[in-house]
């Protein structure tokens, strides 16, 4: 990676916004000013969709083997290019190195799962039930695609979307977050050196989302938008998709329950826990967001999380032995410390952490705080930073209610050597995700999403590429029509 790539990516081609204007990328570990990216307008929004929509019946046309191969060789593209592209991810979003190239290897697995699923697209033949006609269906691509992507999980959150999409053969816009934009254009490099077609993947960086949402979603020929991102954008962004009927998958907000049963193995509960928490400074839409413990083992429980999380270095996310990096910008930090401080007041107790650091940069501590409030707000809302709130509960039947009071209902931890328990918990959590005894749900292999106010649609699996097929149905006599 030679330089960092600062333009729009549209039919192929590298070019600047037709304005001529630029927006900074900021290091959220000081502040500093990364790159000067192209600030794409409206009229940029629509010369993209014109080359996905230029470039869609030829897309469609290739062959399924064709597409798998291309993402095949983005998939070892990725991967050998893991340093480079950890470095450019953690300059941008803040998080520590190692994490970043974990980040390389998830994101780089749906190039490679997806790679396979191309060539596994397939309909049905069937007799009718009364024997006078064969019933047969095909799978053909959506079409132009929208997909808008989040901040904390630059590359990830893209290959997550883009990979189904190529395997199924289907044209795209990706806009990726202002404050991480440079991840995505040297993914749009590499896939365009895997031999993606021009025309098939376009990238519009922009600081105008909706002037470029909207310029996009209101041509009916988009006919799918893909968002990850906050709830109250994916609901703007549903009412928008109405006008013109098109296709959406929503994967939004959460607020994960992570609950510890008396029967738990802690120690395990413990690095479960480290892992649903920390994973990205806690900004993550899994991450464990209310730690619900059986008053038998809170204490403890509390006690050892507090010393794991305490023990943690924090630092710029390039620098050897750091563990938390920054949080994405100034508000998050304001945000983080107001809901901790809200917490204290209603009667939680700072096991560790609790204040923010000085001096430049956007750092928060790893914080606990145990005995906080089944009411306070901090168990209400996405907290997205690395705090462990911590509310005891008594019975099963207790802890399972708690769980579900939200309007989120995206992933649930559950810790527990029950395995009746562990049968009844999955049945009645009301959320997409289940991890039992782990703190790791994500995997490019199972299918990735949530119920309620976390969206509809799944990403990953064998079902994320049905999000971008439509079922066409044949009907065949089988009698003469002479």
């Amino acid at each position: 990676m030679s330089e960092v790539r600062e333009l729009l990516f549209i039919g192929g081609t590298w070019r600047e916004a037709a304005g001529g204007g630029r927006f900074d990328v900021l290091d959220p570990a000081d502040g500093s000013v990364l790159a000067r990216v192209a600030d794409a307008g409206p009229a940029d929004a629509v010369d993209a969709l014109d080359a996905a929509v230029a470039a869609q019946p030829g897309w469609a046309a290739t062959a399924p083997r064709e597409r798998g191969e291309i993402l095949r060789a983005a998939y070892e593209l990725v991967v050998e290019r893991t340093d480079d592209l950890a470095r450019l991810m953690s300059l941008e979003m803040g998080k520590p190195l190692a994490e970043a190239a974990g980040e390389v290897a998830y994101g780089a697995e749906f190039l490679r799962w997806f790679s396979e699923e191309a060539v596994r697209i397939h309909g049905r033949w069937m007799s009718a039930p009364d024997g006078r006609s064969r019933l047969l269906t095909l799978k053909k691509p959506v079409g132009p695609c929208l997909f808008v992507t989040p901040w904390n999980f630059p590359l990830a959150m893209g290959t997550r979307k883009i990979a189904p999409a190529i395997a199924a053969g289907c044209t795209m816009i990706v806009k990726p977050a202002e404050q991480t934009p440079l991840t995505m254009l040297e993914l749009a490099a590499i896939l365009a050196e895997a031999g993606v077609p021009d025309g098939v993947l376009n990238v519009v960086t922009t600081s105008s989302s909706a002037d470029v949402g909207q310029a996009v979603m209101g041509d009916d020929r988009l006919r799918k938008i893909s968002f990850t991102g906050s709830t109250p954008v994916g609901k703007v962004l549903v009412r928008q998709s109405a006008e013109n009927l098109q296709r959406v998958s929503m994967e939004l907000g959460g607020n994960a329950p992570f609950l510890v049963f008396d029967d738990a193995d802690l120690d395990a509960a413990v690095q479960g826990a480290m892992l649903a928490k920390m994973r990205n400074m806690g900004e993550a839409c899994t991450s464990a967001n209310r730690f619900l413990v059986h008053r038998s083992v809170a204490e403890e429980f509390s006690r050892r999380l507090g010393e794991r999380m305490g023990a943690l270095r924090i630092g710029r996310g390039q620098d050897d032995g750091v563990d938390v990096g920054p949080l994405i910008d100034p508000d998050a930090v304001e945000s983080v410390s107001g809901l901790v401080a809200e917490a204290v007041r209603d009667g939680a107790r700072v096991v560790v952490g609790g204040e923010p650091g000085e001096g430049p940069g956007y750092f928060y501590p790893p914080t606990v705080l145990a005995d906080v409030p089944a009411g306070a707000r901090i168990n209400t809302v996405e907290i997205f930073g690395p705090v462990a709130p911590i509310t005891v509960f008594d019975t099963e039947q207790e802890a399972v209610a708690a769980a579900n009071a939200t309007e989120y209902g995206l992933v649930a931890y559950a810790y527990t050597r029950d395995l009746a328990r562990t049968l009844r918990l999955a049945e009645s959590l009301d959320c997409g995700m289940v991890g039992v005894n782990t703190g790791l749900v994500s995997n490019p292999a199972a299918p990735f999403g949530g119920v309620k106010a976390s969206g509809f649609g799944r990403e990953g699996g064998f079902e994320g590429i049905e999000e971008y097929l439509e079922t066409t149905y044949v009907a065949l006599p089988t009698t003469s029509l002479g």
